[in-house]
């Protein structure tokens, strides 16, 4: 019987397909300013580059592996709902910065296992000329090369990546984000899928990310964070991926942020 860590090896390499047939659609489009934008019902952007290069993984995912289910933020979810993996996409993430004309967003491609939740997860920015990738078992990379969080110990010298949008002060937490901020060393602000992947690579030590995301916009970060070594969780410290909110850190520092977050 094929191991899950063997199953995950060939399941990295469809991966890295389905990457570089996003990134043939993406990056040349970005670069043209050639498309359209609309608003969803939520309000928040999309364009006719996210739905047609969900299009396009989409039609690989059913071709090449037509017994595993799918979920993507705009063609929703199909497949066979008792399969044993489920490819949960987010085809740009950081759509609001494609359309400005930010380069820094990415496409993200999750695998969710039927009982052991995301095992693998592939994100993938070409305006940075970046991938990274992790999964159960076989360790975190970027580029090719082997990442881990940092050893940073205490607040005081860590470096923090926060998104505190309006919704952390909807639910009264607006002051343990400052009262976050004001306990490490340094802030910034990189956002989005950018900030957890620098905690995947030790560059920063913990990043908290605004409320209201979806399961797409985790899935693929979960494998990579931890096979890196670190922890991600929800701002209450469940590991969640369909939570609307993620924090992740080297693990040593977990405990304490999620502590002063929920003061």
């Amino acid at each position: 019987m094929t191991s899950l860590a063997e199953q995950l090896q060939t399941e990295l390499a469809f991966a890295i397909t389905i990457a570089d047939a996003a990134d043939a659609v993406t990056l040349p489009r970005f670069a043209a300013r050639n498309f359209t934008v609309d608003l969803k019902a939520n309000q928040t952007e999309v364009t006719e580059v996210d739905r047609g290069t969900e299009t396009v993984i989409m039609d690989l995912i059913r071709a090449q592996r037509p017994h595993h289910a799918w979920y993507g933020e705009e063609h929703g979810s199909g497949g066979d709902t008792d399969a044993e993996f489920t490819w949960v996409i987010d085809p740009i993430d950081g759509t609001s910065n494609f359309v400005r004309g930010v380069p820094v967003w990415a496409t993200l491609i999750g695998l969710v296992h039927r009982d052991h939740g995301p095992v693998l997860g592939v994100v993938s920015c070409p305006t940075m000329a970046t991938r990274w990738w992790g999964y159960q078992g076989g360790g975190a990379f970027c580029n090719g090369h082997p990442i881990h969080v940092s050893d940073v110990a205490s607040l005081y010298d860590a470096h923090l990546s926060v998104t505190a949008n309006a919704e952390w002060n909807r639910i009264g937490k607006s002051q343990n984000i400052s009262r976050l901020t004001q306990t490490v060393k340094r802030v910034r602000g990189f956002g989005d899928f950018w900030q957890h992947m620098l905690v995947a690579q030790g560059a920063i030590d913990v990043s908290v990310d605004g409320i209201g995301l979806e399961p797409y916009d985790i899935a693929a970060l979960v494998p990579i964070v931890q096979a890196a070594g670190g922890t991600i969780t929800d701002r209450t410290g469940t590991a969640d991926w369909r939570a609307d909110n993620v924090v992740a850190s080297n693990g040593l520092l977990h405990n304490d942020v999620i502590a002063i977050l929920n003061s």
